[in-house]
C-alpha cells in the first residue's frame, strides 16, 4: 500500500469519525446514555484507526525516501 493509499483511506475514516461524532452529539442531547457510549466505543477505534493508517504512510513515505 502506498503512502498515498493511507492517506486517502485516513481521510475516509476521518470523515466516518465525524459523522460519528454528529451522531453522538445527537445521542447526547436525547440523553440516551447507552447508545452513547456504544458511539464512543466506536470512535474510539475509528481514531486508532486513522492514526495506524498515518503511522503506515508516515513509514512508507520515509522508506520511499531512504536512497
Amino acid at each position: 500500500m502506498s503512502a498515498e493509499d493511507s492517506l486517502s483511506r485516513a481521510e475516509e475514516l476521518l470523515a466516518r469519525l465525524e459523522r460519528t461524532r454528529a451522531e453522538l452529539e445527537r445521542l447526547s442531547q436525547a440523553n440516551d446514555a447507552e447508545k452513547a457510549l456504544d458511539v464512543l466505543a466506536e470512535l474510539s477505534e475509528l481514531s486508532k484507526a486513522i492514526e495506524g493508517e498515518l503511522q503506515n504512510a508516515k513509514r512508507v513515505a520515509e522508506t520511499d525516501a531512504e536512497p
